[in-house]
């Protein structure tokens, strides 16, 4: 009851400085970017931030690309009783900066339990995963995913707002747990089902659960006084179904509209994103996502209705283009796991309300994505980019294990990552005006004999933008596609790789390989500025495209997570979920390489 065994192993106090310090130095250089404070370089690499007239922070950095600094965690100082202290609060820096950079009460309040939550999840990191980069390079992809650290961006990353401390020990991602799905049955004139042409309700129900399981659900059925046939049945989460589902859809439960089934077969482990599991049992099933109404990284975790009823006409528009283009599914042969098939569930009342709260639209549903491994051929191992990224408890990348393993340099190990990532993106940019974001969750690196080897981009229905732009491309689109897509001016469209792969994680992994002497920064850019402009020598058609959606601009809008949060969205409940805020402008670090021409 009291978890004494775990908070025992896991808590002590030099484990809670060290987490404390490393989450602080984050803090300190994510909220530098995003000019939420603004510390004084006094001396070589030394840095001053003067909060008021009495509290002031000193501590080593070096300045990066991209307006970026890289803050070492073992130099943060904070002067107090007319001393400098070794800083050890990433908490109490908050109620330090608060009043200055206008955060009010209410908001620093939230945000400091979502920082203990971290970092109460950082300490468990620190002590329970100790697996070697060279072992973490032999993972397969499910397993890896557990070893992660979370959001490198948002500073509050494993926040979680909803677990309590047994929920976080049996479902967080890094706990490995996994876990069976329940299932319940939904009248049919309360649920939609949506699926891809190629694919009908019984068809996957079966590949979903075996004739044991079946038979014991209709029989379940039976014994309640239902016919089968007049529900779907679809999994939910253990947690969602005890703290959102019985409370909310009590009305129905009253009148068997949904029933309790029991629980599936198979075995699933949790992905980063808590909401998506993997099945363990049978690895080329489907991945299942369902809504979990936790707040985490800026927003809860539901399936927002209209797009779960979408997915699987996105899925078909995605694919349709790569199918019919010879350029990404010979050359490129780029993965792309479909979302085949989605059951939506409104809450009446909450969806008869106007401008209800978001979260309490995205209580029931659930998308059946193909897994990855349906796709990956002999030798191949698909690891998420935010992999690469990840240094083991010593301090050694993930990704210089990587490049040991396959017998190549760094340079040469970042210029095939960059050729295997970027021309999909770019095709699917230039050509169709579509766009993904391909933060390290929803891009899929595969390797094959430790090099990078294939792309494989996954998550259709949250994260695919199309442009405003009046394109051949996408005449075709009908206005129910329209309507959920989001449309975007030509910067808005550019921003989904600058912000989301080149800000939001190629940037970390260059700091990552100056830090270890393995590329220089300037050498690490370049090599993405070639290889855009070796994708623009080889279409030289698209050239308008090229100066519409402009990578190589010297400035672009500055998108900032953690400052949308803290000062401007808060913790508020509104219709809309919150987006990343616009503040300011960033240097951008491809401007360096504008003029260069890359020989075709």
């Amino acid at each position: 009851m009291f978890f004494l065994e775990e908070l025992k192993q896991n808590l002590n106090r030099e484990n809670w400085v060290d987490a404390n310090q490393r989450l602080l130095a984050k803090m300190i250089a994510e909220y530098m970017y995003e000019d939420m404070i603004y510390p004084e370089q006094v001396e070589g690499n030394t840095y001053l931030l003067k909060i008021g007239e009495w509290i002031q922070y000193r501590f080593q950095a070096e300045a990066r690309l991209f307006n970026s600094y890289s803050v070492d965690w073992e130099t943060i100082e904070k002067y107090s009783n007319d001393t400098w202290e070794r800083a050890d609060s990433a908490v109490q820096f908050i109620l330090d900066i608060q009043q200055s950079i206008g955060m009010s009460a209410e908001t620093a309040g939230h945000l400091i339990k979502e920082l203990n939550a971290t970092l109460l999840a950082d300490v468990n990191l620190m002590v329970n995963h100790t697996k070697s980069a060279d072992e973490l390079a032999e993972l397969g992809y499910e397993e890896l995913e557990g070893e992660m650290k979370g959001h490198p961006w948002i500073t509050y990353n494993k926040g979680r707002i909803g677990f309590g401390y047994d929920d976080y020990l049996k479902y967080a991602p890094e706990n490995q747990e996994d876990v069976q799905l329940s299932w319940i049955a939904v009248k049919k004139e309360r649920a939609s089902f949506q699926s891809v042409s190629d694919t009908v309700y019984e068809s996957l129900l079966k590949s979903e659960l075996d004739q044991e399981t079946l038979h014991s659900f209709h029989g379940r059925m039976e014994e309640e006084g239902c016919d089968h046939r007049q529900y779907f049945y679809m999994p939910v989460h253990e947690w969602q179904w005890k703290n959102v589902i019985i409370q909310n859809f009590a009305q129905e439960l009253a009148a068997k509209i949904i029933v309790p089934l029991g629980n599936g077969p198979d075995r699933y482990l949790p992905q980063q994103s808590i909401r998506t599991f993997v099945n363990t049992s049978q690895k080329t099933k489907h991945h299942v996502k369902l809504p979990m109404s936790i707040l985490n990284t800026l927003v809860y975790r539901g399936l927002p209705a209209e797009r779960t009823v979408i997915a699987p006409r996105i899925t078909e528009f995605i694919k349709g283009i790569a199918d019919k283009d010879r350029f990404l599914k010979e050359e490129c042969r780029v993965i792309l796991p479909g979302e085949n098939a989605s059951i939506n569930v409104d809450q009446i009342h909450f969806s008869e309300l106007k401008g209800a709260p978001y979260q309490y639209l995205e209580m029931l549903g659930v998308i059946w994505r193909e897994s990855i491994h349906k796709y990956t051929e002999e030798g191949e191992r698909p690891i998420t980019l935010a992999a690469l990224a990840h240094a083991d408890a010593s301090g050694k990348p993930y990704v210089q294990s990587l490049m040991e393993k396959s017998g190549l340099s760094p340079e040469e190990w970042i210029r095939q990552m960059f050729h295997v990532v970027m021309p999909p993106l770019l095709h699917y940019l230039y050509q169709y005006g579509t766009v993904f974001s391909p933060h390290g969750q929803n891009t899929i690196l595969v390797l094959k004999n430790y090099k990078p080897h294939r792309l494989a981009i996954k998550d259709f229905v949250d994260d695919v933008n199309i442009s405003d732009q009046p394109f051949a491309e996408l005449e075709s689109l009908g206005p129910e596609l329209k309507a959920v897509l989001r449309s975007e001016p030509p910067e808005g469209l550019t921003q989904f790789i600058f912000t989301g792969l080149f800000i939001c994680h190629l940037r970390y992994l260059a700091d990552l390989l100056v830090k270890n002497d393995l590329l220089k920064e300037t050498s690490f850019w370049r090599l993405l500025a070639e290889e855009i402009y070796v994708y623009q020598n080889r279409f030289p058609h698209l050239q308008e495209r090229f100066a519409l959606f402009d990578f190589f601009q010297p400035k672009l809008t500055k998108l900032c997570l953690n400052r949308n949060r803290m000062v401007e969205y808060g913790y508020g409940d509104g219709e809309d979920r919150p987006h990343a805020s616009e503040f300011g402008k960033v240097s951008n670090a491809l401007h360096l390489f504008a003029r260069e021409k890359i020989p075709s």
